[in-house]
């Protein structure tokens, strides 16, 4: 028997998996589970990580004129980063693309309603 391979079972477990079952979804890099690295908050994109548009096809962020933009917005509702990407956004002005859910129409629209 392989001395990586635990012969007694335990509760909850299959006999014999290896000791080093266990993969440390941080360490793959899944979005959410990311800890904060010493000056981290140096970097002002940082939250780019965690964003799930950086997972998918870019090409649903960026439609041609008068495509669809429902697959993307969809993708945006769920991503937990959507409120910075659209300060992002609406800060340096991004005139393409969705950006934390909402079209460049959207985003003018609102810049009109605060300002």
């Amino acid at each position: 028997m392989s001395p990586d391979v635990n012969p007694r079972p335990i509760a909850g477990l299959h006999a014999g998996a290896p000791d080093d079952w266990f993969v440390d979804p941080i360490n793959l890099g899944v979005p959410g589970v990311r800890q904060p690295q010493p000056g981290a908050d140096d970097n002002p994109l940082a939250w780019q990580t965690d964003s799930l548009c950086a997972q998918t096809d870019p090409e649903a962020f960026f439609p041609e004129k008068g495509g669809s933009t429902r697959d993307a917005k969809r993708i945006c509702q769920t991503c937990e980063v959507k409120s910075q990407c659209l300060e992002y956004a609406l800060a340096n002005d991004e005139r393409f693309g969705i950006w934390g859910g909402l079209s460049e129409r959207e985003r003018r629209k609102l810049r009109k309603q605060a300002g």
